[in-house]
């Protein structure tokens, strides 16, 4: 069933355009191996739960396929959020852009007037998010922070090729436990994290994140809605192909989130639909 998942995944994304297989041999085929030992961490002690399958990969997420192949899967939700974009990068503007503008928007309305100057980007990938925060606070320090040293070199590989004032930081480590300075951000975002871990680790990540976050800093969460209703409206083919990739995906729509965020310790927890799929949710960490 991974295996039939897998091949839909590609199918679709390849007839809305996306080059999928060329994306993943240009990465395959690159001196992206160069920075794997660079950015590893061997100390690191991977969390039980990391280390199933996702995404019909038998490593999960340790592994160089998986890493070539995520920014094509990743520009796919975009498009299967907005089917009807002329493009791939009208569906990106759509999706990425009312993310962010919902991020801005809640850091400008409850922060009191703390500006944006460091950005943790929990669960990173490849850096496709990280990219775009740092894009959209062009003033500030942004750091990509993942568990698969495999993604953070494709993520540093990307971004050798772009020129920035504040050049993004990739950091190997559990988002559960950073072992980054308290208080140190502004602004810690998890995009498309949560719904690949169990309800223990997204508590965890949320407590971290509360640490992290100085006195008026925002907590962005985006992700899959539970009350979206294209998602809901799912035939059951593809939600049961989709369960067959994602393994904690039942025990994300059953965790309340705005719950969780508001126990860590958040306040002014909001939660919006971004896009016909996928919903943030902000807070604030109070003075």
């Amino acid at each position: 069933m991974k295996l039939a998942s897998r091949e839909v995944i590609i199918r679709t994304a390849e007839k809305s355009n996306i080059p999928w297989r060329e994306m993943t041999k240009q990465v395959l085929e690159s001196d992206v191996y160069e920075l794997f030992d660079r950015i590893r961490d061997l100390n690191l002690v991977y969390p039980d739960y990391y280390l199933s399958p996702f995404h019909a990969y038998d490593e999960g997420n340790l592994s160089w396929l998986a890493a070539a192949e995520a920014e094509p899967a990743t520009m796919s939700i975009a498009k299967r959020a907005i089917p009807d974009a002329g493009s791939i990068e009208e569906a990106n503007q759509i999706v990425r852009g009312n993310w962010l503008n919902a991020v801005e928007e809640h850091h400008l309305k409850y922060s009191g007037n703390c500006q944006i100057n460091d950005i943790l980007d929990v669960g990173c990938s490849v850096g496709v998010s990280t990219r775009y925060l740092a894009e959209k606070f062009p003033s500030a320090k942004a750091v990509g922070l993942d568990l698969s040293p495999y993604f953070l070199a494709v993520a540093a590989h990307k971004e050798e090729k772009l020129s920035r004032k504040n050049p993004i930081r990739w950091v190997h480590a559990n988002g559960e436990s950073t072992g980054l300075p308290s208080n140190s951000f502004d602004l810690v975002s998890l995009a498309y994290v949560c719904h690949e871990c169990p309800a223990r680790a997204i508590t965890g990540l949320v407590n971290e994140a509360f640490r992290l976050l100085r006195p008026g800093g925002t907590i962005a969460l985006t992700d899959n809605s539970p009350k979206s209703k294209v998602l809901q409206e799912l035939s059951p083919v593809l939600f049961t192909l989709m369960k067959s990739t994602e393994p904690f995906i039942d025990e994300y729509y059953m965790l309340d989130l705005e719950e969780t965020m508001k126990q860590a310790g958040f306040v002014n927890v909001h939660s919006i639909l971004t896009d016909p799929r996928h919903r943030t949710v902000t807070g604030t960490v109070p003075f």
